[in-house]
């Protein structure tokens, strides 16, 4: 009986200390928002499929993409529907022992995204960007190239602004 008690008594204490703490302190902070767009990295997008891989001179990259996204690539349908969001991931290139001109992943650099939303984006070909650098959003002048790098490649205004095609 005694126990009972001490349990009924635990239980309302833990309830009310959990009723008189604000909401911000249980919430989990609210991720970081690209300027201008506005754009977040999306909940799951490890998880997305990848649609290609790709370097550069010091990194690798993978793009993943969304169910929307996929099917577009999938469906060769352009432009590419709202809803579709491209994740580009970055990390340095660190040289593989023993396999001269191979490479792994080292640590990462950046989160870059895409989102489509042809009316919320109109003036930016339809997609928002946000490019995320060790977890915080990239200055506004680096949003603002985005879509000036995008929009400069005549090929790529085909293929709705997007670099990446999909590896088959």
């Amino acid at each position: 009986m005694k126990r009972i008690v001490l349990l009924v008594l635990a239980a309302g204490t833990a309830a009310a200390v959990l009723a008189s703490t604000s909401p911000e302190v249980v919430r989990a902070e609210e991720p970081p928002a690209s300027p201008i767009f506005g754009v977040k990295v999306p909940d799951g997008y490890h998880r997305w499929e990848l649609i290609a891989p790709s370097q550069g001179p010091d990194e690798l990259k993978g793009i993943l993409g969304n169910e929307t996204a996929l099917k577009a690539y999938r469906d060769g349908k352009l432009p590419f529907p709202d809803g579709s969001t491209l994740v580009k991931l970055s990390w340095k290139r660190e040289p593989l022992a023993g396999f001269d001109g191979d490479f792994v992943p080292g640590r990462a650099t950046m989160v870059q995204v895409m989102v489509k939303d042809s009316k919320k984006y109109a003036d930016t070909g339809g997609w928002g960007f946000g490019r995320f650098i060790d977890g915080k959003p990239a200055d506004e002048a680096q949003h603002k190239a985005c879509f000036a790098c995008h929009s400069k490649n005549a090929q790529v205004k085909e293929q709705d602004f997007v670099f990446t095609r999909l590896a088959r």
